[in-house]
């Protein structure tokens, strides 16, 4: 691939977590970070493929900096548990990158369904375990990996959220999922206006990268024939981790920031998921 890997300022001093860093744009977000200078904590489920993602960060980048910090966004106990570790570390936090997402049918360990649990939820209350850390850190960031999908629906089912996933490919709840990621930014980076903490999201493109694991193999292959690498995907990521002249609160794509869906960008819309996501993150298991 043409001018890869990316020239990035320089991150020396910096700490990161990128979700989802084993694979897919998630490690490429990792291992130019650690390019730059940064030290990455790699957030993942499987210590074991965490570790190979960190052996081949090496291999490429030798001086790199890297750890595994085990997180598992199925389940709110690891979740806390996951914050947990990394604040014991006593290390600053100047970026997090959430990265990790999926398309599946099933139920959280919290019961909730899948895809949205996976890619708001969990995702949601990691970042609030860790807003204190990002505010004793600043300059610091929150960059959250949305999609286009977003713009496919209008709205989000709360009800649906808290039962399995309907038959079908499950992409209504992704849809859903990514509007809830759009509109969670816009309402993070309203609540730290002022506070030195960034939030902003953004559409990497349409990614081979095992976000679509779940999908039946012949269908994974086809899409697979319209979708761009995981190094062209991570562009984006790596534009919102490292630009000097971020837009705060906003949505990117292609390297820029561009409007969102008009759900998207209903500000009430954005506050009442604000207030149920509390509400799900602290409330009894569904299991």
């Amino acid at each position: 691939m043409s001018n890869w890997p990316p020239s990035l300022p320089s991150q020396a001093g910096r700490t990161a977590i990128v979700t989802g860093a084993n694979t897919g744009i998630g490690l490429v977000t990792a291992m130019e970070l650690a390019r730059a200078g940064a030290r990455v904590h790699l957030a993942c489920r499987n210590q074991g493929k965490a570790e190979a993602a960190m052996a081949l960060i090496r291999a490429q980048v030798p001086a790199a900096d890297v750890a595994f910090l085990a997180l598992d966004l199925a389940s709110l106990a690891s979740v806390r548990a996951s914050a947990a570790r990394f604040l014991a570390t006593k290390e600053p936090l100047h970026l997090l990158v959430n990265n990790a997402g999926l398309v599946a049918r099933g139920t959280t360990k919290d019961g909730f369904e899948l895809t949205f649990g996976v890619n708001h939820i969990g995702t949601f209350l990691f970042t609030r375990l860790l807003l204190d850390k990002l505010q004793a850190s600043t300059p610091s960031r929150v960059v959250t990996v949305a999609s286009r999908a977003h713009t496919r629906t209008r709205g989000i089912d709360l009800d649906a959220v808290c039962r399995p996933t309907p038959a079908g490919t499950g992409f209504g709840q992704y849809a859903q999922s990514k509007l809830a990621n759009v509109l969670f930014t816009a309402e993070l980076a309203s609540r730290l206006e002022g506070t030195g903490v960034q939030a902003v999201c953004l559409h990497p493109g349409v990614i081979a990268s095992d976000v679509w694991r779940r999908v039946p193999a012949f269908a994974r292959w086809f899409m697979g024939l319209f979708m761009l690498s995981v190094e062209e995907g991570a562009r984006t990521s790596l534009v919102c981790a490292t630009t000097s002249d971020l837009h705060n609160g906003a949505y990117y794509d292609r390297g820029r920031p561009v409007a969102t869906s008009e759900a998207g960008a209903d500000r009430e819309m954005g506050a009442a998921l604000w207030a149920v996501s509390e509400e799900w993150v602290r409330g009894p298991s569904r299991s």
